[in-house]
């Protein structure tokens, strides 16, 4: 099969291209990703020769350039291709609906023109809005409520995918997970923003009383709810994927510095973030009894090993935070990066 798999140069996409790669299934993947700040072909660097790997400089927002990657024996979509961190939605909103929203429509309609076998959008728990501390897990049927830019774009995003199969019987299917944590995320989110500070001996930024809870899945049990979704999910529906794995930020954060052995005087309690939710937790149920899958990661052990890998891979974190993340941390958070 051949797939076409958008934002492939991001965290969540290239382990999804890899772990595709690695499956022995046979599939070719072209992976189109424009190389905003957080595409990094350094993630891919081992597949760059083989066979069954291209990659593409481009948008999703470009119809010219999709609708030439589509007519060219692409018989599925995978799409990562997105805006993604909340932070930067509150300080550039525009950019999320521009990718998120825009470049969503553009890429739907060329993969019905070209009749794509299977569309899959991959989305977010955040599209959902907050929980209460005895709430019981967001289900698919559930209404959604973002609280944020990135996730209001995330949610009209999902909608223009639900619209396209409702109107033309297009088959989409639409993914949501809750936080994912592993190797290759960009340091500005939580783990690897903290573990790369721990390593410095930087300050760790809790947002408020650091009590948000957060439903926590390993990327590689992610990728392969998507490959089981690719192959086997029913075009139209939604399937949520979690970790069963709920843990406030300050528990994450002390069990970083437990790993790496520093001191919880590391912690700096910061100002909350705008319109911050305070717990997601997924109810991944349908899928789980649809397509026989769950995740198989256990968070402590899961943590353990991401914080081995970035300790390992200093020079790869390094080069990152010495660029563009640089300029965004600085001027909206005041840190200083060396």
């Amino acid at each position: 099969m051949k797939i076409l798999v958008t934002g492939g140069a991001g965290f969540i996409g290239s382990n999804f291209i890899r772990f595709l790669l690695e499956s022995g299934k046979g599939f070719r993947i072209v992976n189109l990703d424009k190389l905003t700040y957080a595409g990094n072909l350094e993630n891919l660097a081992d597949l760059s020769r083989s066979p069954d790997y291209e990659f593409v400089r481009g948008d999703i927002g470009d119809g010219k350039l999709v609708d030439r990657l589509l007519g060219n024996g692409v018989e599925a979509v995978v799409n990562f291709a997105a805006e993604s961190h909340v932070d930067r939605s509150l300080y550039e909103p525009d950019l999320f609906i521009q990718t998120n929203v825009l470049g969503v429509q553009i890429l739907l309609h060329a993969a019905l023109r070209h009749k794509v076998k299977k569309f899959v959008q991959v989305s977010t728990d955040e599209v959902y809005g907050s929980l209460g501390p005895r709430e019981p897990g967001f289900r698919e049927d559930f209404s959604l409520a973002p609280n944020s830019p990135y996730s209001a774009s995330k949610a009209a995003g999902d909608l223009l995918a639900r619209s396209y199969f409702k109107t033309y019987g297009f088959p989409v299917v639409v993914t949501r997970c809750s936080n994912n944590y592993g190797p290759y995320q960009f340091p500005e989110k939580l783990i690897p923003l903290f573990v790369t500070n721990a390593l410095e001996n930087r300050p760790l930024p809790v947002y408020g009383d650091g009590l948000n809870i957060r439903d926590w899945i390993h990327v590689e049990d992610h990728c392969r709810g998507l490959e089981l979704v690719l192959e086997k999910g029913r075009p139209g529906e939604i399937y949520n994927l979690g970790g069963r794995a709920e843990r406030t930020n300050l528990e994450i954060t002390k069990s970083i510095l437990r790993i790496l052995g520093k001191p919880e005087s590391l912690m700096q309690y910061v100002s909350d973030r705008p319109g911050h939710d305070r717990r997601y937790a997924i109810d991944f149920s349908k899928i789980e009894q649809e397509i026989g899958w769950k995740p198989r990661f256990d968070l402590d052990e899961g943590l353990r090993q991401t914080v081995r890998w970035y300790t390992e891979q200093e020079n790869w974190w390094r080069r990152i935070k010495s660029g563009a993340y640089r300029e965004f941390y600085e001027k909206h958070y005041g840190g200083r990066l060396s």
